[in-house]
């Protein structure tokens, strides 16, 4: 949350904010600069046969091919109706019945960056080097998809719709476009981060398609099925109390003009991939959402395969839920992750580079059984839990924790019976068979920017700093600690149903029984902070460094708190420590300089933030600051400059809307300054600085009801620790009105 008002002219008719001289910068100039956020295959000739398949139409193996990447974040396999599923996807069904459908897929990983490296590289995660979706990037001297199709003369684009998948973590290498507009500056306070809906990926991937007039590689992200689960209506009704599925059946009600547009008019054909990243717990073994384990909920993804041409009939008249469709072909072979960029290549008469592990699945059922690799690394990473690794041979699966875990999943689906201690040889076989896979997690995981971190946590990835353990226990096995998952995501949820209070307990709880887990102390220090109790917030985080939990992330998170809080003395030395060296984290800096402009050093604040947007010059919040550090010195033209150039990188910045809002009032233009301050409230209604001036401004030019919407807003929700007396003020003024 960003407790950051640049204050608005005065006006005779108008005694509230902005009516009275700028207060001194050490008391207040934080709060007008303040923008750091605080939260931080696939084959052409696909068609094949298996022991459960009857024969497909074939499909040409040609270079002269489009290809359609499909990935659904959070896809369990089982929920479209094509696995048997609840869901209602005709599209997809359709799909399903032009092609290959495969009923034995899997995952390698069970976080989406992790999953979407191997999808993307056709490498496991330990060659790959991702595994968390923070912490990690892609080395750029990996090939990607995109950059594997691109010298071959394909144009590539890709269509993102959540920060999981943002640029900056390098999966962008090799693609045209790389389009992530999936709201970048909506971060609000919170957990919960608004993503891009599928219908608007959808549209901006059709639109580039049917602009291409040669061959085309387009990767379509859609992240609807992920945590919270809020499908939009008529889906919402229909899924009453199940609406995980209602998202799955609303992702794919969007998918038909997708595949339209990927009907080439040209008489080109167009190879479809579709599959999930990871499935979803949904409470199977207790595991509420993703990430702490690797049962098939959350492990087995759906695949499809199919080849579409301008004779291909239209979804929009073709798929209708209930509809019958022709049955397509069914393997049973095991498909991983990995074998989708070989079978990518193999249909487009492409050589496949000789270190990539997986293979084509073109002709797979002559192939021996498979042995796959996989792993669910971030309980590991953020909270000091033991690290889960694993394989699959053929329907055999192996889960090395300090409680190991064996399955025979042909007879056991479910996972319900493990086998271990039943067959001493046959466990010690599976376990060299993972070994030889050799070192699985990178040494070299760095530290996130608070930006990052706290966008991951809004998409529900609590991200934390955990010692590795020179040996787990069984107290440090995920099924013995899953109760503290539930514990943590059922406290996440009460604040986000505004009930913050009824969420200390547990939190309070969960540290009782776990002193070091850091995330515990982070989260609570931020929901006391969105409480408007900044002691509280400081006081935890001070209580985690002497739990030992002192993280470089921690340290950083509370020099912010305590430079907007005004204990700037003590914020200074950490963040100077935090900020230091070749790479900085970048928030840190934001926050170092906005420290040092409270201590009256603004010279030192401008070439702090002068020095990120060296870094970084797209970096929004650094641009905002600067802005906002030239308006307070009157440089009304230089404040002007930076502020254009943040709405430039982020249309949407809540905080440049602000600041221009003021820039237009001292130049005279009322009507322009309160729209500039109506879209930084649409933007993020957090915005008590926007919300205050644009209520005032309101009752000034005489709309006075609209005025009152938004200073009732003010009053209820702006924390009185910050905005004690602008409260009492608003309180007074709508007395009179």
């Amino acid at each position: 949350m960003k407790h950051n008002r640049t204050q608005a002219p005065s006006s005779k008719a108008n005694q509230a904010k902005g009516a009275r001289p700028p207060a001194p910068p050490a008391a207040r100039w934080w709060r007008a600069i303040l923008a750091v956020v605080i939260l931080a295959a696939i084959a052409a000739t696909g068609w094949w046969l298996t022991h459960r398949a009857a024969a497909t139409p074939e499909v040409r193996r040609t270079p002269d091919q489009n290809v359609l990447l499909i990935t659904l974040d959070t896809m369990r396999a089982d929920g479209l109706s094509c696995y048997g599923g609840p869901a209602a996807t005709p599209n997809l069904d359709r799909l399903a019945s032009l092609g290959v459908r495969y009923d034995f897929a899997h995952a390698h990983a069970v976080m989406t960056l992790v999953s979407h490296a191997s999808i993307l590289t056709g490498l496991y995660p330990f060659q790959h080097g991702i595994h968390d979706n923070a912490g990690f990037r892609l080395a750029s001297n990996i090939p990607t998809l995109g950059a594997l199709l691109r010298p071959h003369g394909m144009a590539t684009a890709a269509f993102i719709a959540s920060f999981a998948l943002d640029s900056r973590f390098g999966l962008n290498a090799g693609f045209d476009v790389y389009d992530e507009k999936y709201g970048k500056s909506q971060m609000g306070a919170g957990f919960l981060m608004p993503e891009r809906r599928g219908d608007a990926v959808v549209a901006a991937a059709a639109t580039w398609i049917e602009q291409q007039h040669g061959r085309w590689l387009a990767w379509a992200h859609l992240f609807d099925p992920h945590a919270p689960y809020d499908p939009p209506s008529p889906f919402k009704e229909q899924y009453a109390g199940r609406p995980y599925y209602g998202e799955v059946a609303y992702t794919d009600s969007v998918l038909g003009r997708l595949l339209d547009a990927a009907r080439d008019p040209s008489g080109r054909p167009t190879l479809v991939v579709v599959t999930g990243d990871h499935g979803e717990g949904l409470n199977d073994h207790g595991e509420l959402t993703h990430g702490l384990f690797a049962y098939e909920a959350t492990l087995r993804i759906p695949l499809l395969i199919a080849q579409i041409d301008h004779n291909t009939p239209s979804w929009t008249t073709s798929a209708r839920p209930g509809t019958p469709q022709a049955r397509g072909a069914v393997a049973s072979v095991s498909a991983r992750h990995i074998d989708i960029v070989p079978t990518i290549l193999d249909a487009l008469q492409i050589a496949v580079p000789a270190n990539l592990p997986g293979r084509s699945l073109i002709g797979a059922p002559d192939r021996a059984p498979t042995v796959s690799y996989f792993e669910a690394m971030s309980a590991s990473f953020n909270r000091g839990w033991a690290p889960l690794t694993g394989i699959l041979l053929d329907r055999e699966k192996y889960i090395d924790l300090p409680l190991p875990e064996r399955y025979d999943l042909g007879s056991d689906a479910g996972e319900q019976m493990n086998l271990v201690g039943r067959d001493p040889a046959r466990q010690r076989d599976l376990e060299t068979r993972l070994r030889a896979f050799g070192e699985t997690a990178g040494p070299d995981r760095r530290r996130e920017d608070a930006d990052t971190a706290a966008r991951l946590r809004a998409l529900g990835y609590v991200s934390g700093s955990a010692r590795p353990k020179a040996r787990y226990t069984e107290d440090d096995d995920p099924k013995r600690l899953v109760q503290l998952d539930q514990a943590l995501r059922r406290a996440v949820d009460l604040y986000e149903h505004k009930r913050p209070g009824d969420a200390i307990p547990i939190y309070q709880q969960i540290i009782a029984t776990r002193p070091s887990m850091e995330v515990t102390y982070t989260q609570l220090a931020m929901l006391y902070w969105d409480m408007g109790d900044p002691r509280a917030a400081i006081a935890t985080l001070e209580r985690a460094r002497q739990a030992g939990a002192d993280s470089v992330e921690l340290r950083t998170k509370l020099g912010m708190y305590l430079a907007q809080a005004g204990d700037v003395a003590h914020a200074l030395p950490l963040l100077q420590e935090t900020a230091t060296g070749p790479f900085p984290d970048l928030d840190a800096l934001n926050a170092l300089g906005i420290a040092l402009a409270g201590a009256g050093r603004p010279d030192e604040a401008v070439a702090t933030f002068e020095r990120v947007v060296q870094m970084n010059p797209s970096n929004t919040m650094a641009l905002e600051n600067l802005g906002a550090v030239a308006l307070q010195r009157g440089q009304i033209p230089e404040a002007r400059r930076f502020l254009a150039r943040a709405l430039e990188f982020d249309p949407a910045s809540a905080q440049a809307h602000t600041s221009m809002g003021v820039i237009e009032m001292k130049a005279g233009n009322r009507k322009a300054a309160i729209e500039h301050w109506k879209q930084a409230v649409a933007g993020d209604p957090g915005n008590f600085d926007a919300l205050y001036n644009l209520g005032t401004a309101l009752i000034d030019d005489g709309q006075r009801d609209a005025a009152r919407l938004y200073l009732e807003q003010f009053v209820q929700a702006a924390p009185p620790a910050f905005y004690a007396k602008d409260i009492a003020q608003v309180r007074r003024l709508l007395g009179r009105q």
